[in-house]
Order: structure tokens, then sequence, then C-alpha cells
């Protein structure tokens, strides 16, 4: 590990003091991805700001009858706090799909946004990676590339996110709060990650000088009718392979409303509004899921030893759906 300077910030605006105009700064709570990185000197910031005593650990109802999340939670306490294990189960369930308990408990909700990729050529500076070193390649496009992605990629990245928290997010439609020197925004939660496209060094739309304060999520939280499906290959402690968020709002057996994202298959959690749409008004039937799911996988691209994802996500979709149709929470 190189060496680096670290203070610790006190407030949010010297949180982001902190950072401004310093291209090597970065921000760390949990450290659950960013120390890894460090070791192994894939990312080797110059100096660490260090957030943990920001107050940012609160969960509290937002005035639109959402719940906003602290960027400082953890996800051991979101996956089991009151509010959001009972109207948003979604999200619960697929916090507690991801990682290992002692990584939970350290994990804050706001860094779990910021992971980067396990692709095995990020991590592996003996080979090209665009991601790591912009210009130098994209290793994983004709080399193993079981994990990869077949949505969204591009000619320089082929790397897919690897969060089960966020695939949850996409579904419901969350919105991220930051802030920065220039003040507060909101990025809904569909425009925060980015595709690779020709630069896949940026993960997400998050300005390096910004800093995330929470998530709010909306009212609807899909508590009725929900399943989290992640394909992996083993039990537990494993990324996905394909992993399916889904809520519906179902009346009398038609479909009313359909969120669907998919995790393991792209550069970011995927969704397809559009594809959703082909359910609403139509019977939650195995064949109308079915169609939906083709239509969420149109324009999917294999590079061989990942191609199976193609089919494996059509019947994640379907299963998923059926899940949230027959199992009332």
């Amino acid at each position: 590990m190189r060496s680096f300077t670290y203070t610790r910030a006190g407030d949010v605006a010297e949180a982001v003091n902190e950072v401004a105009g310093n291209e090597e700064a970065r921000f760390i709570a949990g450290g659950t991805n960013l120390l890894d990185l460090m070791k192994i000197d894939v990312m080797h910031p110059r100096h660490i700001v260090d957030i943990t005593r920001l107050a940012l650990s609160t969960v509290e109802d937002t005035p639109e009858g959402g719940l906003r999340l602290g960027a400082l939670v953890t996800n051991a306490d979101t996956a089991y706090h009151e509010q959001v294990e009972t109207r948003y189960p979604l999200l619960s369930h697929a916090i507690l799909a991801g990682a290992t308990a002692q990584l939970r408990n350290k994990a804050t909700d706001g860094g779990n946004l910021l992971q980067r990729t396990r692709c095995y050529y990020f991590y592996d500076k003996a080979t090209p990676c665009n991601k790591r070193e912009p210009g130098s390649g994209c290793a994983a496009i004709t080399g193993f590339n079981r994990i990869h992605a077949i949505l969204g990629e591009s000619e320089h990245c082929i790397a897919t996110h690897p969060s089960d928290m966020c695939v949850a997010l996409a579904a419901l439609g969350a919105v991220v709060h930051v802030t920065g020197p220039n003040g507060e925004r909101g990025i809904p939660f569909a425009e925060f990650h980015r595709l690779p496209g020709d630069t896949p060094e940026q993960d997400t739309n998050l300005n390096q000088d910004e800093i995330i304060t929470s998530i709010e999520l909306p009212a609807q939280g899909f508590a009725d009718h929900y399943a989290y499906v992640k394909v992996r290959d083993r039990a537990s402690y494993a990324f996905a392979l394909v992993s399916v968020a889904a809520g519906l709002l179902l009346e009398d057996g038609v479909v009313k409303e359909a969120r669907i994202a998919l995790g393991g298959v792209a550069h970011k959690p995927w969704r397809k509004p559009e594809a959703e749409a082909l359910l609403h008004g139509q019977p939650a039937t195995a064949e109308n899921f079915r169609k939906v799911a083709e239509a969420y996988l149109e324009g999917a691209k294999g590079y061989g030893h990942n191609t199976f994802k193609i089919e494996l996500a059509k019947r994640a979709i379907v299963r998923a759906l059926q899940q949230a149709t027959e199992n009332k929470a």
C-alpha cells in the first residue's frame, strides 16, 4: 500500500472542502472495498478523508411518505430496520443476499453504491483493463468472461456492477441525495450509475467533489408482492451471476404496476421500463412473464463463457415474477 495523508471531517461542508480540487482524494467510511483495492494497488489515493463521524446515520420518514436512509447507516442496520423490513422487504432481502454478516455490519449504504466491479482483470494489474488504466484494453472480452456483462457493454469494458442492494434500489426507484461545492442535488437512481461507453473508468455520475448524504425511498415499496432472486455459483458469499429484483402491484390477478431490475448482467443495475410496461393491465401469468423476459434481454450479447447468462436471466425474471405473484408477504 502506498503512503497517503489522512484527515477526519467534522461535518459535510468540511468533508466536501477536503476533496474539492483534489482528484487524488477519496472519502472512507466502512472501507470494505476501498481498503482492499488500496492494498493491491489498484486504487491509490494520496489523501483519505474519514467521514465516519458525520451526522448521516439516521433513518427517517419523508414528507412524501417515503423513507430516507442516511449514507452512513450500515447495510445490516438497514436490512433489519423495522420500517425497511415492513415497508421495503425487497430491499431488506437483497441486502441480506449479499456479502457476509461481518461485512454488512461494517459497510455503509452510501459506500455500497460506490463499490467497484469484481472483474478478475480489474483486480489483476498484470492484465490490461480500461477501467483501471484507460486506453490499455479490456482483457475480459477475449479472456475468461463467465461473470461479465451481456447488456449495455461496450468495446472498452464488459465488467458488471456487483451490488445486490443497488438492484433493489433500482427497482424501487430510489433517489440519491448528494452535496458538493455547488450545493445539494438529487440524482434519480436510474441516472446514478453509468454504462461503460468509452469511459469505463467512470462508474457513476457523482462528481469527484460530491458526497452522498442519503438515499430516499419512495412511498411505494411493493411490500405485498415482491421477490429477490439471486443465481450464483454457491449458496452464500458469492456475487450474482444473475439477480432479479421484482415488485408488483396486483388487483384480482391483474398487474397494475411492475418493477424489475437485473444485477450481474451490466455495468449498472439494469432496468427497462418499456419492458415492464408490457405487463401493465395484463394477467399475472407465466406466458406474460416470459414475454417481458424476452423484451428485457433483447439485444443481449454473450462473449463465449458468459453466453449462458442470456437464457439464465430470462428464466430468473420469470421465476422472480412468479414468486412475487404467489408469495404475498
